[in-house]
């Protein structure tokens, strides 16, 4: 038996905090490892020691294998778990592990190895007898090869990075004429996010629901399952909402998918937390996708259904333990569902954001979860995912669970950068979801004409609320006297969103009534009130509904919850409205922190609209940047592997 007294933590975000807790409620002593970005971040402050292993750069920290081992032998680490991510699924890490006579709070490296390699756990699962969709997953890599044999599986077709996950290195092939062109394009994305290149092709499943297993086993051959969950709702290959149990799931086919996942997890010897996943498709056929070897993002929704610590029962399974149930023992209970909280921008084909978190007040519902590593003033960059934070639900029936979900997400409380709230409460209400018929086509099936995913301009109420509330900021710095004077002219405030200027009218209203005012937005009136200057408002009355208030100012700069999730603003007042920024076809800019990758034009080239320019990576996904006019290239500000800022001027075109 392995005993172990400290847990390093080689992970950060969400998934540290949420290890942590668990670590110090089994009273081990905790270490947090965090890179220089993440100095500031809220996973150190929770261990009891924490240790800087780098710079920023995932490869100089996170993924630094000598200086995580170093960080464990010098706090007294005898134990390192991985997370999810970074290093979980790297044999190479858990070997160095054994070598340091560290304990890797994992399964073998041999698993690890194997099921990491898309083409080789195919093999095996084949050689298994678990059911795996057709395609090539042969040694030959060369272009003749693949398109060889992706004629004789048909199209459409799936590439597939075979060290890949999270949907790196996947495309779509639609028709023969596209194959070379993605494959070169998976082949570097690969590269970059995997090290390595190799690729399998599968027969595309156009309409499929993605549907795994949480197995589980000990290092004395016992092995079960905590039943099934569905992640079928995603958005770039990627899960965004994940549910257990599944909605058309039968008690014959959980025990045969069940089964077979037990069975893939036995071909391997395999011990600790992992996960087989399946394609299931229209005809209720099932086929092995891949095994993940680690603890999953979407293992709170087991959690909340079984009742069950699985982070607790990683470490008592390292440390030799038996498993604590057996398969009878399991119950499943009602319905959980989690939705994942991203920094994105779902009206841009969901382009990943930075910023600075300037509020979060995560909801405190009954039946809810929030996993996060969130605090106030925090930095989201672009060196890593774009994951904020989980929200979790659990209700007596699906309907129950769904509702709590949309009402958490609706009073969680998030400024300071662009997420995706407004998304997942209409990916919760839209009517393929409700039915239980959602598969993995339906945001670019369902969504791609929906009004919520193209950029809306800030309602009157929005744009009132935040013009009296500058108003009201104004009047408290400088005592104004107009505050309560009803013989006040108009306040005029010009609000900036999106490049658009939008202007709103203030009269204050009786001098009886501090804070009360009228709102002109347009042809529409609208009457406000605000607590008295000396209470910093924490609700706003409109139109004689009271409602509460979240907001933070800086300079001219406000961000506001409002009624369709967070809105940012600048009060551009001080400038008339022709001075507006607008968006320049002619030029390409950066549209994100991040990394140049390749550069595919040079100063003089001819270029088409719609003609690929520029790759660019950021929060581990590869962006395509495109011309927005015809024309030609007059000039090229940067070059391959230069890190460059949001908005930052990349190249010129001349029409």
């Amino acid at each position: 038996m392995s005993a172990f007294n400290c847990i390093l933590v080689a992970n950060r975000g969400e998934i540290a905090c949420r290890i942590l807790r668990t670590v110090r409620a089994l009273g081990y002593r905790s270490v947090a490892v965090y890179s220089e970005a993440d100095a500031d971040s809220l996973h150190p402050q929770l261990a009891d020691q924490a240790i800087c292993i780098g710079p920023a750069q995932v490869n100089q920290s996170y993924l630094n294998i000598e200086a995580i081992i170093a960080a464990a032998k010098r706090t007294g680490a005898d134990a390192i778990h991985p997370g999810y991510g970074f290093l979980s699924e790297n044999a190479d890490f858990a070997e160095a592990c054994a070598q340091a006579n560290i304990c890797f709070i994992g399964p073998s490296a041999a698993a690890i190895r194997l099921m990491g390699s898309k083409r080789l756990s195919k093999i095996a699962m084949l050689a298994a007898g678990v059911p795996c969709i057709p395609g090539y997953e042969g040694a030959a890599q060369d272009d003749e090869t693949l398109s060889k044999h992706a004629q004789s599986i048909g199209y459409p077709l799936m590439i597939k990075a075979s060290a890949g996950g999270g949907g790196r290195g996947m495309r779509l092939v639609s028709e023969p004429g596209e194959l070379l062109a993605q494959l070169r394009s998976a082949r570097s994305e690969a590269l970059s996010a995997f090290g390595s290149d190799e690729l399998i092709l599968e027969k595309a499943l156009l309409r499929p629901r993605h549907v795994e297993v949480q197995v589980f086993g000990d290092q004395h051959g016992n092995l079960l399952h905590l039943g099934e969950r569905d992640c079928s709702v995603q958005r770039r290959h990627q899960k965004v909402i994940e549910e257990a149990p599944c909605p058309v799931m039968t008690a014959k086919l959980r025990q045969r998918m069940c089964d077979a996942a037990v069975k893939a997890a036995a071909s391997v010897d395999y011990y600790g937390a992992g996960t087989v996943e399946f394609m299931l498709d229209e005809q209720r056929d099932f086929y092995f996708l891949e095994m993940n070897t680690r603890l999953q993002v979407e293992h709170p929704v087991t959690e909340m259904l079984t009742g069950v610590d699985l982070v607790a029962w990683q470490i008592s399974v390292a440390q030799g333990r038996p498993l604590p149930l057996q398969q009878e023992q399991i119950a499943l209970r009602g319905h959980a569902m989690e939705v994942r909280l991203y920094a994105e921008d779902s009206t841009r084909d969901f382009i990943p954001q930075t910023g600075q978190i300037r509020c979060w007040q995560p909801t405190d519902s009954a039946g809810v979860r929030v996993d996060h590593g969130l605090k106030e003033g925090q930095i989201i960059s672009s060196f890593y995912d774009p994951l904020l934070a989980k929200v979790i639900a659990h209700g007596n029936c699906r309907e129950e669970a769904r509702l709590k979900l949309i009402r958490a997400l609706e009073q969680s409380v998030l400024l300071g950068v662009v997420a995706n709230q407004r998304f997942l409460i209409n990916l919760l209400q839209s009517t393929a979801f409700i039915s239980g018929e959602a598969t993995t086509a339906l945001t670019t099936e369902q969504f791609a004409a929906d009004p919520s995913l193209t950029p809306q301009p800030p309602s009157a109420p929005e744009l009132a609320m935040a013009a009296a509330l500058l108003f009201q900021q104004s009047a408290a710095r400088y005592r104004m006297p107009g505050w309560s004077n009803s013989a006040s002219l108009p306040s005029r405030y010009l609000l900036e969103h999106a490049g658009e200027i939008y202007p709103v009218y203030l009269t204050p209203k009786a001098p009886t009534t501090p804070g009360l005012m009228q709102a002109r937005v347009g042809e529409q009136l609208l009457e406000l009130k605000l607590p008295a200057l000396d209470q910093p408002p924490s609700w706003i009355e409109l139109d004689g509904v009271r409602m509460p208030l979240a907001y933070r100012i800086d300079g001219q700069q406000i961000w506001l919850k409002g009624e369709n999730g967070s809105l940012t603003l600048r009060d551009a007042s001080q400038r008339p409205a022709s001075t507006a920024q607008s968006s320049d076809s002619n030029s390409l800019h950066a549209p994100m922190d991040g990394a140049i990758v390749s550069v595919l034009a040079s100063e003089g080239d001819q270029v088409s609209r719609g003609q690929l320019l520029m790759v660019m990576e950021a929060m581990k996904m590869e962006h395509q940047l495109k011309a927005g006019c015809d024309g030609v290239i007059s000039s090229v500000a940067v070059s391959a592997g230069q890190q460059v800022r949001h908005r930052q001027r990349l190249l010129e075109i001349s029409p």
